[in-house]
C-alpha cells in the first residue's frame, strides 16, 4: 500500500505582509520620483558657432572676420540689421551707403573710399570678398552708424551695440549651493540642456525674465536661464552712442509752398507777357529731361527766365523728368556711376541757372524698378542739399499693382528722404479714358488723399492740382457704337466755349464740380464738361489747407488764368473745421 504523506502550509508573519507592502510602495513611489522629479541635465552644448561669432540684439547673427587688427562683418548682416539701404554696386564693385547728408562709395580691393566724391585714405582695402561673400570693416562704419562694438574675452565674440540698447547689471549671490544650480540652461528648466557655469559674485548682464529665471549673459558673451533666488539685480545700464550728421540748411519757403509749372517742349515763354501771379511763390520750369541709357540730360533752361523768376520773388525749382521712356530709365538708373553722371548735371545746371531747388518728375516707370527710383533720390538729395538746393519729387495716387504710372513709387520711402513730394492729383479720367469724366473730382481727390496720408507725413506733401478741363465729345458713329474722345482746354479758352455755346454751368453735387454738356445736332454729338475754375480750385485750395498740407502746386502756368491764383491761394483763413 502506497504512503501518504501529509503536509501542512504555515501561514505568513503579519510583519512580512506588510513589509513587502511597503518594499513594493517604495518602489512606485521611487519610480514616481524619478519621472518626476526635474533632476537636472548634464549636457553641454556649444553656444556659439564658428569663430568670431556676431553678437547682436542677444543672439547670434553670423560670424565676423578678423584680418590683423580690423574686424569685417558681413554685408548681408549691415544690410538685415543696421541699414537696410545698403546696396552694392555690380558695375563699380562697390557698397554704397547713404546718409541724410553723404553718399559713400566702398570700391572692392582699392585703398580708397569716397564720401561725396572726396577721397578718403585707409591702411587696408574696407572690402573683402571670401566664399563669395562680402565682408565690410567695421570701424569707416562708426562714422555713419550709431553702432559700437567690443571683442569679448575668451569666446572672441564681436558684440554690437546700437544707440538706446537697454540691460541690467546684475550679480551671483549664491555660495553653497550645487554647481549644477549654477549652470545657464537653454530654457527657463534645469532639465534643459546647459551652455556655461557660473560662480559666486561673477558680474552678469540681466537681459530677460521668464517664471522664475532670469536670462542672463556673462562677459564673454554666452548667455542662458537661471533661477532669480541667485542673482542680485543692480543698476540699468543704457547705451549712448553720440553720433552727429550735419543738416544743411535750404532755402525757406515763407508759408505754405504755392508752386506752378513752367511747361516748356521746345523754347521758353516770352516772360515780360507773363502776368503776375498772386500768391506763387516757386516756379518749375520743366528744362531737363533724361535723354540716354549713360545719364546724358537734355536742357532746355534759360538764365534769363530764371532771373526775371526770382525778380518777381519767385524760387526756381527746375524739373527733371526720365522722358516717361520705362527702357532708358531701367538702363540709367541700374548702376551707381550712370546715377552719378545724373546727379552731377542737375549740379552743374543749379549753378548755370541759380536754382533754388529741382523738382523730380519720374513716371512710367517698370514697377520692378522702383527700388532704382529710390536710389537715385537717396543718392541725389545729400548733393543737393549740400548745393543749397530744395529737393521735391511727383507722385502719382497709387493705382493698383503693375501700373507703370503708380505702383513703383516707394511713397514712404521717398518721403522720409526728399522735402517734398507732390501729389499729381488728377488724371482721374485721362485723356484716353473710354468714358467722359472729370479730370479730378473732389470726392476722389479726398479719398485718395487721406489713404496717402497713411505714408507721407502732410508737413511733406503738397497737393497738386489741374488747371485744365477736358472737353468730351460723345459722337454717336453709324453702326450705333458711342466713339468717346477728349481735348485740354485752358481755363480762358473754356470760358470762351461755354460763352460762344451761351452754356451755364449748374453744380454738380457727385464731383464737387460745375458742370454742363451741350448737343451738337449737326455733329450728332453729346459735348460734357467738368470745369475747373475757381470753385474747384477754391475747393482744392480749402482741402490742402483743412489737412495742413505743404502747399499746392498747379498743372501747369500755360492753363491758368489770373482768376486761378486768387483761388489757390493758400491763405491760412481758407481751412474749415469740417472735412
Amino acid at each position: 500500500m502506497a504512503q501518504i504523506e501529509h503536509y501542512k502550509n504555515k501561514s505568513l508573519s503579519p510583519k512580512w505582509i506588510l513589509g513587502g507592502l511597503m518594499i513594493g510602495i517604495i518602489i512606485i513611489a521611487s519610480s514616481i520620483l524619478f519621472l518626476l522629479y526635474p533632476f537636472a541635465s548634464k549636457e553641454k552644448i556649444t553656444y556659439f558657432n564658428d569663430k568670431n561669432p556676431i553678437l547682436f540684439e542677444g543672439t547670434q547673427q553670423g560670424n565676423a572676420l578678423l584680418d590683423g587688427n580690423t574686424i569685417f562683418l558681413p554685408l548681408s548682416f549691415m544690410q538685415q540689421h543696421i541699414d537696410k539701404t545698403i546696396i552694392f554696386d555690380e558695375k563699380s564693385k562697390s557698397i554704397i551707403i547713404t546718409t541724410a547728408d553723404k553718399v559713400i562709395q566702398m570700391p572692392t580691393d582699392s585703398l580708397t573710399f569716397f564720401v561725396n566724391q572726396k577721397p578718403v585714405q585707409l591702411q587696408i582695402s574696407p572690402i573683402i570678398l571670401k566664399e563669395g561673400q562680402l565682408f565690410v570693416a567695421i570701424d569707416p562704419l562708426l562714422a555713419y552708424y550709431p553702432i559700437q562694438f567690443k571683442i569679448l574675452e575668451e569666446t572672441g565674440a564681436v558684440w554690437i551695440q546700437k544707440d538706446g540698447d537697454r540691460y541690467t547689471k546684475g550679480t551671483i549671490i549664491e555660495e553653497e549651493v550645487h554647481p549644477e544650480n549654477l549652470r545657464l540652461r537653454t530654457e527657463p528648466s534645469l532639465k534643459a540642456p546647459y551652455t556655461a557655469e557660473m560662480s559666486n559674485r561673477e558680474a552678469v548682464m540681466i537681459e530677460g525674465e521668464k517664471a522664475d529665471f532670469y536670462l542672463v549673459r556673462k562677459e564673454n558673451g554666452i548667455s542662458g536661464y537661471i533661477n532669480k533666488k541667485y542673482v542680485e539685480k543692480n543698476n540699468e545700464i543704457s547705451i549712448s552712442i553720440s553720433h552727429q550728421s550735419n543738416t544743411v540748411a535750404v532755402p525757406k519757403i515763407n508759408g505754405p509752398v504755392q508752386l506752378t509749372w513752367e511747361a516748356v517742349y521746345t523754347k521758353n515763354p516770352d516772360h515780360t507777357q507773363i502776368p503776375d501771379m498772386l500768391g506763387v511763390n516757386v516756379v518749375s520750369p520743366t528744362w531737363f529731361s533724361l535723354s540716354g541709357n549713360d545719364g546724358s540730360i537734355k536742357n532746355l533752361a534759360s538764365l534769363d527766365y530764371s532771373k526775371w523768376a526770382q525778380s518777381k520773388g519767385y524760387q526756381v525749382w527746375g524739373l527733371f523728368s526720365n522722358s516717361f521712356d520705362p527702357i532708358m530709365t531701367h538702363e540709367a538708373l541700374k548702376d551707381f556711376e550712370t546715377r552719378q553722371t545724373i546727379i552731377r548735371q542737375l549740379l552743374h545746371f543749379s549753378q548755370m541757372y541759380q536754382l533754388q531747388g529741382i523738382n523730380f518728375d519720374i513716371e512710367n516707370v517698370y514697377p520692378e524698378d522702383g527700388p532704382l527710383v529710390t536710389q537715385l533720390m537717396r543718392e541725389a538729395t545729400p548733393y543737393l542739399h549740400e548745393a543749397g538746393l530744395v529737393v521735391s519729387m511727383d507722385i502719382t495716387f497709387y493705382a493698383g499693382d503693375n501700373n507703370n504710372w503708380s505702383s513703383f513709387y516707394e511713397r514712404n520711402k521717398l518721403a522720409g528722404i526728399v522735402d517734398y513730394l507732390i501729389i499729381m492729383a488728377y488724371d482721374e479720367h485721362p485723356g484716353s479714358s473710354p468714358v467722359a469724366g472729370s479730370v479730378s473730382s473732389l470726392p476722389w481727390v479726398e479719398t485718395n488723399l487721406q489713404n496717402l496720408l497713411k505714408e507721407v507725413p502732410k508737413e511733406k506733401l503738397i497737393l497738386g492740382v489741374p488747371l485744365y478741363t477736358r472737353l468730351w465729345k460723345e459722337q454717336l458713329k453709324e453702326d450705333g457704337t458711342t466713339e468717346v474722345s477728349s481735348q485740354s482746354m485752358s481755363m480762358a479758352k473754356m470760358k470762351e466755349w461755354l460763352s460762344e455755346k451761351g452754356l451755364q454751368p449748374i453744380y454738380d453735387e457727385e464731383s464737387g464740380q460745375n458742370y454742363t454738356e451741350y448737343y451738337a445736332d449737326d455733329e450728332k454729338a453729346t459735348y460734357k464738361v467738368w470745369i475747373e475754375d475757381e470753385l474747384s480750385l477754391n475747393k482744392r485750395a480749402t482741402l490742402a489747407a483743412n489737412y495742413q498740407l505743404a502747399g499746392v502746386a498747379s498743372w501747369s502756368r500755360f492753363f491758368g488764368d489770373q482768376s486761378a491764383w486768387t483761388a489757390i491761394n493758400m491763405d491760412p483763413n481758407k481751412a474749415v473745421t469740417q472735412k
